[in-house]
């Protein structure tokens, strides 16, 4: 089989959409497109993906790369880190480099504007880079942290505390709910104020017996965005 005709049926068996394929693999939905028509639409030869790209798919589809290999055709494969021998080697050039990746479990979605319900509940796993020290990431929801950067849809990395220096951003448990604000810290009046980034939202005062109400989950490390 190709790598094409192993994506197409996967995607077909766990009703997963192209464009979700793509988002998963890191890889565009054009290319998965072409990928399963198996030819270039520029040379109108099949195409022969590189190591790395078939890793991206064994990442998206969860699968030893070694298992998926053993199911793609040899002379489907090329040996080569891009899709053809003719191809340019992009890590040749200074300043690029490849990325050592792990992967991250996504627990749900998390608020940027009012709490909302934490799910705890494993979504799936997100693929980071070995230097991102996250223990778990959420899904943002909302555009009340704008100004920090954070976009509705983006993914918060977030690494396990259960304290942040002041003014450090943390996904913050309120009962039962759970919300993403940086965190200041006021011990002579005994008050936790969660901040928004984004002036049409207001803070979130706590203090006294109300703090009980509070528990840092961890400090956001790092965010990542689609681009488009």
């Amino acid at each position: 089989m190709t790598l094409g005709e192993i994506v197409k049926k996967y995607r077909e068996d766990n009703d997963i959409s192209m464009d979700s394929f793509a988002k998963r693999s890191h890889l565009s939905k054009g290319y998965i497109s072409m990928l399963e028509k198996n030819k270039n639409p520029n040379t109108g030869k099949p195409i022969r993906p590189s190591l790395l790209t078939i890793r991206s798919v064994a990442e998206a589809m969860n699968v030893d790369i070694n298992d998926l290999i053993a199911h793609i055709d040899d002379e489907a494969i090329s040996i080569s880190q891009t899709e053809d021998d003719e191809a340019v080697d992009v890590f040749s050039y200074k300043g690029i480099m490849p990325i050592s990746t792990k992967k991250v479990p996504l627990l749900g979605v998390i608020s940027c504007g009012e709490p909302m319900y934490c799910n705890e509940e494993l979504e799936s796993y997100v693929t980071v880079g070995t230097d991102i020290g996250a223990d778990f990431c959420l899904r943002a929801k909302g555009d009340s942290m704008i100004n920090a950067r954070i976009m509705d849809g983006d993914i918060v990395f977030i690494r396990k505390q259960d304290c942040v220096q002041n003014g450090e951003i943390a996904a913050v448990l309120i009962e039962n709910e759970v919300t993403l604000k940086r965190v200041y810290y006021y011990r002579n009046e005994n008050m936790i104020v969660l901040s928004p980034e984004n002036p049409a939202y207001k803070p979130f005062t706590y203090v006294g017996e109300e703090l009980n109400q509070i528990r840092i989950l961890g400090k956001a490390v790092a965010f990542q965005s689609d681009v488009y």
